[in-house]
C-alpha cells in the first residue's frame, strides 16, 4: 500500500488538532494506528498518549497489558492502563465491555484532548448489517461516525475508509507485532459471526461490498445530518432549560416528524437510540397515560418520565428514602448519588440555628402535613410539592434539614414555620451547591 497516502490522509482528519489519546488494545487496527501516528509526531508537532483498558474477560489479559507496554516503551509513547468490571447487567457482554471502556476513557481523557480509536472499514460494515438486523432506520444504518462529539471533547475515527486488508498489509511491511483476542474466534458473538462467516462469502461474490456498504451508511448520515439541520429549530421551540419536551407542541405534528424529533432529542443526550416499537411506548406508555398518573419507562440507564405536559430523560438514580445522614453545621456536608453539598452562611439570615439538644440531619423523604412559611394553613407535604411544581423524581432527591424530628427547611425550596427564630435567637442560612 502506499504508505505517503495512507499518511496524508490521517493528516487531513487530524486538522491540526496537536494533543491526542489513541484507544490501543494491542490489536491490529489500534497498532497500525498508533504506529502511523508517531511516524507523524514530529513532523506535526503531535502530542500522543494511549489508553489500554484492561477488561479482565481474558485468561490473557495480563499478557496484553505487557505488550502494549512493550510497544508503547518502544515507539515512546506514555501509556495509562485502567482495569474495568464489566457488568453485563442483561445488556449484552460485548455492550457492557463497550460502555465500561468508553467510560474509563472518558475519565482520563485531559481537556482538548482528541480521543483516536480505530474501526476501520470492515467494522463499519458490520455495523451496518448489525443495523439491518435490528431492523434500524436511516440513523441506525449510518453506521459509525467518523467524527462526533465525545463527552466535552472529540472522538475520531480516522481509519474508518481504510480496508484490514490495507491495515494488515501495513502492519507486515513495518514489521509490527500484534495481539490477537480468542474471543474474536467465537462466532456466538453477532459480529464475530458476520466476520467470520458472512462477510467473506459476501466479498467473495462481491469484493467492494464493504466499501459500498460503507458509502451507503455515508448517504444515510448525510440524510441524518440533512434532517438534523432541518429539525433543529422545531426542537429547539420545544426543549427548555432543563431539557424537557413540550408534549402538546408534538401532539400536533404528524407522527412522522414527532418521532424524528423523539429521536433527535433522545440523541442530545448521548443515548443509544431506542427502536421503534420502544418509542411508540415512550409515547403510549408515558406521554398518554392517564392525566392523574406518574408514568415512566425504563430503557437501560435511563428512564422518561412526565410531568405537567413534558417530557423527561432522566438517568436512573439510587433511592434515598431510607437515608438518614447526621450533619454538624457550619461543616459542609457532602451529599449522596453526585447531589452535591450543603454549606452554612453563618452571616446570613434565613433559618433560626439549632436549639440545645436538637440533632441536625439530612432527610429524603418526609410525609405527613407542614406548614410552610408564607401559607396561613399546613398541607399535606405532597400537596405542597405540587403546588411548588417540583417534579416527583426531586422530591427524593431534594435535601431536607430536619431538627430532631421536626422538618425545618428543604434549602431553595421551602423553609417551615418551626424554622422562625424566636427571642432573638441566633440564624444562619443554608445554601443547596448542586454538581453542575
Amino acid at each position: 500500500m502506499n504508505i505517503l497516502d495512507f499518511q496524508q490522509g490521517i493528516t487531513n482528519k487530524l486538522r491540526e488538532r496537536k494533543k491526542l489519546l489513541v484507544a490501543f488494545s494491542g490489536g491490529l487496527d489500534s497498532s497500525v494506528l498508533l504506529h502511523a501516528l508517531v511516524q507523524l509526531r514530529q513532523q506535526h508537532s503531535l502530542e500522543i498518549r494511549a489508553i489500554h483498558i484492561h477488561h479482565g474477560l481474558s485468561r490473557f489479559a495480563d499478557s496484553w497489558v505487557k505488550h502494549c507496554q512493550l510497544i508503547c516503551d518502544t515507539l515512546k509513547v506514555p501509556l495509562k492502563v485502567v482495569h474495568v468490571d464489566v457488568n453485563s447487567g442483561g445488556q449484552g457482554l460485548e455492550a457492557a465491555a463497550r460502555i465500561a471502556r468508553y467510560q474509563a476513557i472518558a475519565a482520563y481523557l485531559l481537556s482538548g484532548e482528541l480521543l483516536l480509536t480505530a474501526q476501520h472499514q470492515d467494522d463499519q460494515c458490520e455495523t451496518l448489517l448489525l443495523a439491518l438486523k435490528r431492523g434500524s432506520g436511516p440513523a441506525g444504518l449510518s453506521g459509525m461516525a467518523e467524527e462526533m462529539p465525545f463527552r466535552q471533547n472529540m472522538l475520531l475515527r480516522p481509519l474508518l475508509d481504510i480496508s484490514r486488508s490495507r491495515l494488515e498489509a501495513y502492519a507486515l511491511q513495518h514489521q509490527l507485532t500484534w495481539i490477537e483476542d480468542e474471543s474474536n474466534q467465537d462466532d456466538r458473538f453477532d459480529r464475530n459471526f458476520l466476520r467470520l462467516r458472512i462477510l467473506p462469502e459476501l466479498s467473495e461474490r462481491w469484493p467492494h461490498f464493504a466499501s459500498a456498504a460503507t458509502r451507503s451508511a455515508a448517504l444515510c448520515a448525510e440524510q441524518e445530518s440533512l434532517l438534523d439541520e432541518l429539525l433543529r429549530d422545531a426542537l429547539d421551540s420545544l426543549t427548555d432549560v432543563n431539557r424537557s419536551l413540550d408534549i402538546e407542541g408534538l401532539t400536533s405534528m404528524s407522527e412522522v416528524k414527532r418521532y424524528a424529533l423523539l429521536r433527535r432529542w433522545i440523541a442530545d443526550f448521548g443515548v443509544q437510540m431506542p427502536a421503534r416499537d420502544q418509542l411508540q411506548r415512550v409515547w403510549n406508555e408515558v406521554v398518554l397515560s392517564r392525566e392523574d398518573a406518574e408514568p415512566q419507562l425504563t430503557l437501560g440507564a435511563w428512564v422518561f418520565r412526565r410531568f405537567r405536559q413534558r417530557l423527561y430523560l432522566l438517568l436512573q438514580t439510587v433511592p434515598l428514602t431510607d437515608t438518614v445522614l447526621f450533619w454538624q453545621p457550619p461543616d459542609d456536608l457532602i451529599l449522596p448519588d453526585n447531589l452535591g453539598c450543603l454549606k452554612v452562611d453563618t452571616q446570613g439570615r434565613g433559618i433560626r440555628q439549632p436549639r440545645r439538644g436538637e440533632t441536625v440531619t439530612v432527610r429524603f423523604f418526609a410525609q405527613g402535613k407542614i406548614r410552610i412559611v408564607g401559607r396561613d394553613h399546613s398541607r399535606q407535604i405532597k400537596k405542597i410539592w405540587q403546588e411548588l411544581g417540583i417534579p416527583p423524581w426531586q422530591r427524593t432527591r431534594t435535601p431536607l434539614i430536619y431538627y430532631a424530628d421536626t422538618l425545618i427547611a428543604a434549602p431553595g425550596v421551602f423553609v417551615t414555620r418551626d424554622a422562625i427564630a424566636e427571642d432573638n435567637e441566633a440564624e444562619w442560612q443554608i445554601k443547596w451547591q448542586k454538581l453542575e
